[in-house]
């Protein structure tokens, strides 16, 4: 086999070459930590992102998907009434204070759950989503697999301490881009700053909603063992940054840190729309197939994250094995594009075919391999 190269030269862009470090993060206290671009997936910074640490209320980023999701599939209505069980109702810890005198409406348990972060509002859809809140928490792992969270196990909806309920700061960025990306409109519940139930007034508990207008969720966190977490996210000129705080000191320390970790994203790295969704960016010859080439790009817009004022003379080159046979479908994966600076390689992502290409029929083969026999 042999592989083709097509170079392009993207004179207008610019990226760090090997030779170039990243610019240094800031110094944050905390447990662990994760900065994140959401549009590229380049992770900014981090600090033990693989290590399992208890996640407290952050747990309930997983509730709500998985109630969002039920809500989606029509498993639930948000006008519908809930009971609240005598268990729901004698959850420690925070609470929007549900009665189970008094039925509670969907509607109003998601917003106990994500403005409040109500432990009572979290086991009330759990019992109605999973049958018990056991139940419910095997539905969280499953659906934690796959999305594709490895250090990830969860034993109860609310995020209550248990010896083997636990997460990582990198799984728990991967649920928030699930949460993004796959219930866009649901997401705005994390921006509300508070919220009123049974008479009582409560505000979210993410001080940055208040501080930075610029900051739309996500999360709070927070036991004696745990310490202080947020998980925020910031989305500022068409850009989304999302950071992952865990085991601060304070509620004021996760804030300040959170803050000090999206700025550092914000001021030295900018990321750029390199291709858009089904755009083609090449076309190779193919043989057997009923058609002769095929278009190869991205299925979905493809983003590229890179520091600010790096080198430029950006190349990227679309490496494909040839001779390249049908057939072939509509997003597999057929190439990939190879980005370089000053020679040196940066980074290879991979590029999927943009159209089907059947098998031709035997003429078509018979001849194609006339074809490769000179070729």
């Amino acid at each position: 086999m042999t592989y083709r190269f097509i170079s392009l030269l993207l004179l207008s862009l610019s990226l760090a070459s090997q030779a170039t470090a990243n610019p240094t993060p800031p110094s944050i206290e905390a447990r662990t930590w994760l900065l994140q671009d959401f549009q590229s997936g380049a992770v900014l910074a981090e600090k033990d992102a693989d290590r399992r640490v208890e996640p407290a209320s952050l747990t309930k980023l997983m509730t709500a998907y998985l109630t969002f999701s039920a809500l989606k599939e029509g498993r639930l209505k948000r006008d519908q009434t809930l009971p609240v069980s005598e268990h729901a109702w004698r959850a420690e810890g925070s609470r929007m204070f549900l009665d189970p005198r008094q039925p509670a409406k969907v509607e109003e348990l998601i917003q106990g759950l994500i403005i409040q972060s109500g432990n009572d509002a979290a086991i009330t859809l759990a019992e109605a989503i999973g049958g018990d809140e056991a139940g419910f928490a095997t539905m969280m792992n499953q659906t934690a697999k796959k999305l594709g969270m490895t250090g990830s196990q969860f034993r109860n909806a609310t995020g209550l301490p248990h010896a083997e309920h636990y997460t990582t700061a990198r799984d728990l960025a991967i649920l928030v881009k699930a949460l993004i990306r796959d219930f866009p409109e649901d997401y705005r519940y994390y921006a509300i700053k508070e919220f009123s139930y049974a008479g009582i007034t409560q505000p979210n508990r993410n001080r940055l909603l208040w501080l930075d207008p610029n900051v739309d969720g996500v999360k709070t966190g927070h036991t004696d063992s745990a310490g202080y977490c947020l998980i925020s996210s910031t989305k500022r000129d068409n850009r989304r940054l999302l950071s992952v705080m865990l085991g601060a000191a304070s509620d004021a320390a996760r804030t300040s840190e959170s803050q000090k970790l999206l700025n550092y994203g914000l001021q030295h790295f900018e990321t750029l729309r390199f291709y858009k969704a089904n755009q083609p960016v090449s076309t190779f010859r193919i043989y057997k197939g009923r058609g002769s080439q095929v278009k190869i790009g991205f299925t979905q817009d493809f983003y590229v994250t890179l520091p600010r004022g790096a080198s430029k003379g950006l190349k990227a080159e679309v490496i494909a094995r040839q001779p390249m046979l049908a057939p072939v479908s509509r997003g597999q994966h057929i190439a990939t594009l190879r980005l370089s600076a000053q020679g040196k390689t940066l980074a290879e992502y991979p590029m999927q075919a943009l159209e089907t290409i059947p098998v031709a029929g035997l003429f078509g083969r018979l001849w194609d391999n006339l074809m490769l026999m000179f070729k």
